[in-house]
């Protein structure tokens, strides 16, 4: 079974993308900011996939890219609600 962690702070948001991830046989960890989801890498390691929020509470999803690149090469989704062509 695919692992994904999942970074997003927004529980409705979260709990949508959980709810369909699992609908299709994903196991998936949640973390609400990027402080925690490289606490949660360090200690589970071994995920297939990162989605990643462009705007959490602690750091931008750019600068968690920029973390995770260099502890693991780990595919990565940006997500956002951001929708001018300059984002």
């Amino acid at each position: 079974m695919p692992r994904i962690l999942l970074v997003e702070d927004e529980p409705a948001i979260a709990d949508t993308l959980i709810y369909a991830l699992k609908t299709e046989c994903h196991e998936v960890s949640h973390a609400m900011t990027g402080s925690e989801a490289l606490e949660m890498l360090t200690k589970d390691g071994g995920y297939d996939l990162a989605i990643l929020d462009v705007g959490l509470p602690d750091m931008t999803g750019f600068e968690l890219c920029q973390k995770l690149r260099g502890r693991s090469r780990i595919p990565i989704l940006f997500l956002t609600a951001r929708d001018s062509e300059l984002d």
